[in-house]
């Protein structure tokens, strides 16, 4: 029970913070470690009663949580939710170091106050302080959720989590309310740590590794609930001491509950996100391109240098960078590219290295094949964390991958008789192809190796940027609603990027792992370095291939570390330096240095040409594009003539959707015929979106048949759908805004063979814009915008983009959703002229659902009316705007109501309409 009860302490202070901005705190557990090191002090050192010391720590780290907010989140509210979380592990890092310029590094022995004497109850005896943990953190819980649930704080950050605008409309300030967040979380971290300690002893970094605990105790409260996340923290607590007390096997204990936490999150999970979920700003990202002209002599010059010039320490500086900059394009790739936010980076690495360096010692395989086995087998692993990937995402994703790399370490890295011994694993001095490349005897030669490496590496993701399997995570990170409306499968996208970037980390560990004779698993590849890593990887520039360059500089053992040798005494302030270093860097850019860099090479070219920069963020400046910038003038792809997709039947019969208790759609039938444009009508929460995405597989249907012409759907996913002939737009358009126009467009270029991601590894496939999709183009005078990024069209031009998006999937069948929503009266009326003419001239069907009664009684075929998610009334636009049933629905007017004579009762023989429902009273 004291051991949950010290989990749910820490967790509690995390929600906290969590609900007030959005940000999962990994600096929780240096706020803790600081609170109790400032109680401690102030007890021991100043003689203090141990009340006001509990008093001050608690105030004082409270104060330190509202300047962490001002000072840092407030400048960085506008940025990436990853640059966020990066911020708070540069704060981590900032405490840390000034913890220990001041108290040093020695673990320290500290006097609680809660008694400890032993309790017999029945047969057990217990320490009465591990009762008093157990209920304070029971009377916190129910304090924090008093003041959550009845305050005016509590229901204050409840509506900031919702809706921050709308708060400020209210009269108040967001930045107030997440101050007092921060500081009430600063204050809860003080707190748990000054009751923690007298248990776990106090040491720098120890509540820092307890605090992976207490995040995945969070993330089993949803990061909300905390009553929730008490009972996790105890049940937790209680797992753990059940399986020391009855198994042997060591790391188990530490790695089930983990495994648990991971099945409840699976499980609670989605595939694909809620309409209405919101879509995170995510990091620029750079073209792939890169000038091989420079960098191949550039590389040439350098492994030249570390053959016959550099002495042993810079080669090794310049082995370490090459590695951490493989290992950051792995999380280049995973992070930057597919959006998928992992931190089991340096597990990877682990694997392959346990996969390389035991097959050389114990099977005596050659060091080349062992190097291979190691990225294979590292790639099958990744394989295996990208399954919570599948159902879960964001910063959940990010402590679930965290926490099974904490099992793999419990159970793997730390097992003596898995590692080969105590002392780790002991190969031999490598060669590959028969040259040595031992790392000790020949630094420059091993230096050269990893070099070669890299550039081999670089090749490979600068590959898979450019061609369809990077297009492919790029809309999976940006929007995984609209990937799968356009046939991305989001299961294998997220497997690939998952297995290629555990490959390439799995590379970078066996590299890392050979630097010396003897592998020490433990050490070497502790999970917690892959924060760090991913730190670097932002830092230096998540989406850009020169970024992995820029942050291994920045890493312990990199270029900085020549530093030591000069400035001796005063290497005690490197890593607090670092740590502001590190801040600086965020508040400066935060898409990191290679976006800035980028930046200014765009000011400095637009100077020499006496013109303002073009400014595409999207660009990477270090490197050289082939392509013109975004904006340039380009030959346009020429559709063939008979690219047209063909036309065929959309059938719903007997549709019904339900959302818990409520019916949104009621056995509802539809047809729409190749050339037709079926309206689809009815007033606010009638359920005619909920009708579009419950056909085009967004939204499960408890009832019914979708088809198109003879090809039953409704037991296919929505990509599968898309693939099938039907395809959507969105209400909120979901283009993929940080990319160009073209780049939307062959984003949903169907062409998914099992090789075409192999293929990009090695050479990119080139891709031509669908033929239907440029023909849009140029019905809708949009090709001269070919290049331009989304987000800098007009309103009205990325309605019409989002439009040819959806037929550069070669539909048969095309749902448009309020497609004139926002648009004035003359481009409604041009919208839907240009939509008539897609179904006039391209033989598709068309379903329209639009408020617009101008656009659909002009352009529709017939229409059909729903309310309630019943149909209505259904005939052409004329006999539908007389109905009365839809006046008085839907236009607002009363319905006449007839009473039936009682003497003179319709007679059996009088058909009922089967369009026209009853209506409601």
């Amino acid at each position: 029970m004291g051991v949950g009860a010290v989990y749910a302490l820490l967790a509690q202070g995390l929600v906290v913070v969590y609900r007030g901005c959005g940000v999962v705190n990994f600096a929780h557990g240096a706020l803790a470690m600081l609170g109790a090191f400032t109680y401690d002090e102030l007890v021991r050192g100043q003689g203090w009663a141990q009340a006001p010391a509990v008093v001050t720590a608690v105030a004082s780290v409270a104060a330190l949580g509202a300047l962490i907010h001002l000072a840092v989140m407030r400048p960085l509210r506008t940025a990436s939710p990853l640059a966020r979380v990066i911020a708070t592990l540069g704060i981590m890092i900032i405490i840390q170091s000034a913890a220990t310029l001041v108290w040093g590094a020695s673990p320290r022995t500290v006097r609680g106050f809660l008694p400890r004497s032993p309790l017999r109850l029945g047969s057990l005896t217990v320490a009465s302080d591990r009762l008093w943990l157990l209920g304070i953190a029971v009377v916190l819980t129910a304090v924090l959720t008093l003041v959550f649930r009845r305050t005016q704080l509590g229901l204050a950050t409840r509506a900031l989590a919702e809706n921050q605008t709308a708060l400020a409309s209210l009269g108040w300030s967001p930045d107030l309310i997440a101050v007092l967040n921060w500081a009430l979380g600063g204050g809860l971290a003080a707190l748990a740590g000054i009751l923690i300690v007298p248990l776990t002893g106090l040491q720098i970094g120890t509540l820092t590794s307890l605090v992976i605990v207490a995040m995945a105790v969070a993330l089993f409260g949803s990061f909300s609930s905390f009553w929730l996340v008490t009972a996790g923290g105890l049940g937790l607590g209680i797992i753990q001491s059940e399986l020391n007390r009855y198994v042997t096997q060591q790391g188990v204990s530490q790695a089930v509950p983990f495994l648990l936490i991971l099945a409840v999150m699976v499980a609670r999970g989605r595939g694909l996100p809620l309409r209405g979920s919101l879509v995170e700003h995510r990091p620029t990202v750079g073209t792939g391109k890169v000038r091989w002209r420079v960098v191949l002599p550039l590389a040439a010059a350098l492994a030249a240098l570390a053959l016959w010039v550099l002495p042993a320490a810079w080669n090794a500086v310049m082995t370490y960078s090459c590695v951490i900059a493989i290992l950051l394009l792995s999380v280049v790739v995973l992070t930057g590219y597919c959006g998928q936010l992992s931190l089991a980076q340096f597990t990877f690495a682990g694997i392959g290295a346990y996969f390389s360096g035991r097959l050389v010692a114990a099977a005596h395989w050659p060091f080349e094949l062992a190097l291979l086995a190691g990225i294979a087998g590292a790639a099958a692993v990744g394989t295996l964390f990208a399954l919570p990937a599948l159902r879960t995402r964001g910063v959940n994703l990010a402590v679930i991958t965290l926490g099974l790399g904490s099992a793999v370490q419990a159970v793997l890295f730390n097992n003596a008789s898995f590692t080969g011994g105590a002392a780790g694993t002991t190969v031999g001095p490598p060669t590959f192809l028969g040259i040595g490349v031992d790392a000790i005897a020949s630094p420059g030669r091993y230096a050269v190796f990893t070099l070669c490496w890299l550039l081999l590496a670089t090749a490979v993701v600068a590959g898979v940027r450019r061609g369809p399997s990077g297009r492919r995570m790029l809309a999976v990170r940006t929007n995984e609603r609209a990937a799968a409306s356009l046939g991305i499968d989001l299961v294998r996208t997220k497997l690939s990027a998952f297995a290629l970037s555990a490959a390439l980390a799995g590379l970078g560990g066996t590299l890392l792992a050979f630097t010396a004779s003897t592998i020490t698993y433990d050490v070497t590849f502790d999970p917690t370095n892959s924060i760090t890593t991913v730190t670097l990887a932002v830092l230096g520039g998540v989406g850009y291939l020169t970024g992995p360059l820029l942050g291994s500089t920045l890493s312990t053992g990199g270029v900085g570390s020549l530093l030591t040798n000069y400035l001796g005494a005063i290497e005690a302030w490197l890593t607090l330096a670092g740590g502001l270093i590190f801040i600086l860097l965020l508040l400066q850019d935060a898409n990191g240095m290679a976006s800035h860099n980028q930046h200014a090479v765009a000011r400095l070219a637009a100077k020499a040409r006496r013109r303002p920069p073009a400014g595409d963020a999207r660009a990477d400046a270090a490197q050289a594009a082939d392509e013109p910038a975004p904006g340039a003038p380009r030959q346009p792809d020429t559709p063939a003539a008979d690219d047209e997709p063909a036309g065929a039947d959309l059938v719903v019969e007997g549709l019904t959707v339900r959302y818990g208790a409520v019916v949104a759609v009621d056995t509802l039938d539809l047809v729409v015929r190749p050339g037709e444009v079926l309206g689809l009508i009815g007033p606010n929460g009638a359920g005619k979106t909920s009708v579009i995405d419950a056909v085009s597989g967004f939204t499960g249907a408890v009832a019914g048949s979708v088809r198109i012409g003879h090809t039953p759907l409704e037991n296919l996913p929505a990509h599968r759908r898309a693939r099938a002939g039907l395809t959507r737009t969105f209400q909120s358009l979901e283009l993929f805004g940080d990319l160009t126009v073209r780049e939307n467009l062959l984003a949903a270029d169907g062409g998914q063979g099992r090789l075409a991601g192999l293929r990009d590894l090695v050479r990119p496939a080139h891709q031509r814009v669908p033929a239907p999709a440029m023909a849009a183009l140029r019905e809708f005078g949009l090709l001269e915008h070919l290049d331009e990024v989304a987000d800098r069209l007009s309103f009205g031009q990325r309605r019409l983009v989002a439009i040819a998006r959806a037929l550069a999937t070669g539909p048969a069948v095309l749902l448009l959703d309020e497609p004139a929503a926002g648009l004035d009266d003359t481009a409604s009326a041009h919208l839907g002229r240009l939509v008539r003419q897609l179904a006039d001239n391209w033989r598709l069907a068309v379903l329209l659902v639009e408020h617009d009664m101008a656009v659909v009684m002009s352009i529709c075929d017939r229409v059909t009316v729903v309310d309630f998610g019943r149909r209505i009334a259904h005939g052409t636009p004329a006999q539908v705007s007389q109905d009365p049933a839809v006046r008085a629905a839907y236009l607002g007017e009363p319905e006449p109501v007839t009473v039936p004579d009682e003497a003179n009762p319709p007679g059996p023989g009088v058909p009922a309409d089967p369009n026209v429902a009853p209506s409601r009273a």
